[in-house]
């Protein structure tokens, strides 16, 4: 399905929205997802190949069967992983969950969760016990889709440290070409 290159940032947006439209801006996930492109703008070796320029840009006024869901598919489909930002104000929206349920179910694709409410290794596992911890966890029940799904792809958990998703971008075992076998994955302390 064409060259899978690119880097699919998924985020949660309140709708209707417009990237133009200053409330875009102020959406917490977003401003993640703008805070990648930001670094590859100042650090051409920064390892981000944003997904999102891949076609044409989608607005929410578009038709969802007609132009969204398809443009939504064809970025994933060129796409070797996604970089999933989940943080305290994500909600499970129409658009989040048919880039999960379609880029993890039906692409396969490995998912980087980067979680922008924490800068530490240590906020993401506990490291006596090397496990996801309970906040972690709980915010999967954010986004069902991902909760229900992850368990079909290697999964990597880290907290929003531009060090770890530069590591998390090189790292072969969340390409989709080359893949590790699926788990729940982290850096430990």
């Amino acid at each position: 399905m064409g060259n899978k290159t690119g880097n699919y940032a998924a985020f949660y947006v309140s709708s209707p929205f417009n990237e133009s439209n200053l409330g875009a801006y102020s959406t917490k996930d977003f401003v993640y997802y703008n805070m990648l492109r930001a670094w590859k703008g100042k650090d051409s070796s920064f390892p981000f190949v944003d997904s999102h320029n891949k076609n044409y840009n989608v607005r929410d006024g578009s038709d969802w069967e007609k132009t969204l869901k398809p443009r939504l598919r064809d970025r994933l489909n060129h796409s070797k992983n996604i970089i999933l930002f989940l943080s305290s104000e994500t909600k499970s929206s129409k658009a989040l969950h048919e880039e999960i349920d379609y880029g993890i179910n039906t692409c396969e694709l490995p998912v980087i969760i980067v979680y922008p409410d924490y800068s530490d290794k240590k906020d993401i596992i506990n490291c006596s016990s090397n496990k996801i911890t309970k906040k972690i966890q709980d915010l999967w029940d954010k986004l069902p889709i991902l909760r229900d799904s992850m368990n079909k792809v290697p999964t990597l958990h880290i907290p929003n440290n531009k060090a770890l998703i530069t590591s998390a971008l090189n790292d072969a075992d969340f390409k989709l070409n080359t893949k590790c076998v699926v788990d729940k994955y982290f850096y430990k302390c």
